[in-house]
């Protein structure tokens, strides 16, 4: 296969842009002045790479810039479609450009299949790149999401409490067991109240993670209270046979504040105001 032709598209450089800006204009895929010096950088750094070469290892700059440049895209709002639509383009350009110079059907056309071979490749990498970069956003929500969704809250002096909402996973429970077990070390609590009120639904797994929680907490020296028992959970617990035994459940976290107040001897009464 002959390189030649592509090689010497170095020399038309400035035209290839010119072509290329227009096409992305029309598109709509464009971005005014960041984008053409990105376009610039790619345009001068592609063609090198061509002139030195036409083998996949000159490429490595060129892959690692395209990746830059789609991530860049995508942080001011490109889809990955309008990312492909910016090589496309430049695709065309090309082509444009090489149509002008090859005479020849044949070596016109095994200059358009590297050129295509080259680009759709990078094309590639750009949607993977894209997806790489959601799946760590994603990552990352997760992670803050789980952190936000189990604060440890100490509502008395050796009383804390740690309001579950959502599904209780393994990857959940671990993190529900680390913050509920660093605050009673910092804390010194003696009580810990597991509130589920705002768990969906308990099934013989989130069961076995919410023991599990119970065990570390005993094993720490503390007590474990769980609340928000509602009927539906009630029913289920004792339709799948799930063994409770020896875990003090309240309906209602009020209902374990109490038992919490009763089990560390305090009385709390409201004070009479004189007026």
């Amino acid at each position: 296969m002959q390189n030649n032709s592509l090689m010497g598209l170095k020399e038309h450089e400035n035209k290839l842009l010119t072509i290329w800006s227009q096409i992305l204009q029309d598109s709509g895929a464009g971005d005014g002045a960041m984008e053409e010096e990105e376009s610039k950088e790619f345009a001068s750094l592609f063609l090198s790479a061509l002139e030195k070469s036409g083998n996949f290892d000159e490429f490595e700059k060129v892959e690692d810039l395209i990746i830059g440049i789609a991530s860049s895209r995508g942080k001011r709002g490109f889809s990955p479609r309008e990312n492909a639509q910016y090589l496309i383009s430049f695709k065309q350009a090309a082509s444009k450009v090489i149509s002008e110079l090859i005479t020849d059907s044949a070596e016109l056309y095994d200059a358009n299949l590297k050129l295509n071979e080259i680009l759709d490749n990078m094309m590639i990498m750009t949607f993977e790149a894209f997806m790489k970069g959601r799946e760590d956003i994603i990552s990352r929500q997760v992670d803050e999401i789980s952190e936000i969704s189990t604060p440890v809250i100490s509502v008395w002096e050796g009383i804390v409490a740690l309001p579950i909402i959502g599904t209780l996973d393994s990857s959940r429970t671990q993190v529900v067991m680390e913050n509920l077990l660093q605050q009673i070390v910092d804390t010194g609590s003696s009580i810990a109240i597991l509130d589920i009120s705002g768990v969906p639904a308990v099934d013989s797994l989130v069961a076995q993670h919410l023991i599990k929680t119970v065990s570390a907490t005993r094993l720490m020296g503390a007590e474990c209270i769980i609340s928000g028992i509602r009927p539906e959970i009630a029913q289920t617990v004792v339709h799948l046979g799930i063994d409770l035994t020896g875990i003090i459940t309240k309906a209602s976290l009020a209902s374990a504040l109490r038992t919490a107040f009763d089990m560390l001897q305090l009385n709390v009464v409201k004070r009479k105001v004189i007026g």
